[in-house]
């Protein structure tokens, strides 16, 4: 009997183990370093760009390619509008922006015919030409997050595993907020730019050598053009830039005397 009950519990236990040691690998894994995507991203935005003459060897696209309103229990699709040229060999990441009660002050249902029709729209941009990942940007209130959670969810189990899948994220989420931890995402940008009253204490925290708590915020930076500041970056992290201009070889150049000097 006791000889039964401690292979019970040893059973139990190399379990336990296993499910623990599936869980740490599936929060650590990063499909955007396995598919050795550029560590600097572009991001462009709802304007016309021209970035045919961008390194694709050094520099990857990330644009915005629709936005979701959510509005009552409807989804409003808006594509894009405005052109990208880019050139063949390019990487893209196909962008998604979600806007519900926080921006537009309209209550939303959030309900499973939202969600599923959010999937779909999104997975569809992964078939866009040269898209090689997916990001989600989605300012997700409190109330929002459960909702978010579950169409990350699901957007996980619908897209090909090796499609990576980004999300950004208010810098306070990555600071003392854990509601990320457990989300099934490569990476969590920390939006590091347009932080309103959090702005000094933020920058303050890097510049003086400190981090985000966040394991996902610690994959990349959100960073933008006209808001350099002293930090001391992690080199190996991936760098988005914001640009609230269209991008030109001019701004593209001056990068070299901002973030990437």
């Amino acid at each position: 009997m006791n000889l039964k009950r401690s292979v019970a519990i040893l059973s139990i236990a190399a379990f336990i183990l296993f499910a623990f040691d599936s869980c740490r690998r599936k929060q650590t894994r990063n499909r955007l370093d396995e598919s050795h995507f550029p560590s600097i991203v572009l991001w462009a935005w709802e304007r016309p760009e021209d970035l045919r003459t961008l390194d694709s060897k050094l520099f990857a696209v990330a644009f915005l390619a629709q936005t979701l309103t959510l509005r009552g229990d409807e989804v409003l699709f808006t594509p894009r509008h405005q052109p990208l040229n880019v050139s063949p060999d390019a990487k893209l990441m196909a962008v998604t922006r979600i806007e519900s009660q926080k921006t537009t002050g309209q209550r939303a249902a959030l309900s499973e015919t939202q969600k599923q029709k959010l999937v779909s729209l999104i997975v569809n941009t992964a078939g866009l030409g040269n898209v090689s990942a997916i990001q989600i940007d989605f300012d997700a209130a409190s109330s929002e997050r459960d909702f978010y959670r579950s169409l990350l969810r699901e957007l996980r189990q619908r897209l090909p595993d090796g499609v990576p899948l980004s999300m950004t994220a208010l810098a306070s989420f990555c600071v003392g907020d854990r509601w990320l931890d457990d989300l099934p995402v490569d990476e969590a940008v920390p939006m590091i730019f347009r932080l309103g009253a959090d702005d000094r204490t933020i920058k303050n925290m890097l510049a003086g050598g400190d981090d985000f708590r966040e394991p996902l915020c610690r994959r990349s930076y959100g960073v933008a053009t006209d808001e350099v500041f002293q930090m001391k970056r992690d080199p190996s992290r991936r760098l988005y830039i914001f640009n609230n201009r269209p991008w030109n070889e001019t701004s593209i150049a001056d990068l070299q005397k901002g973030w990437l000097k």
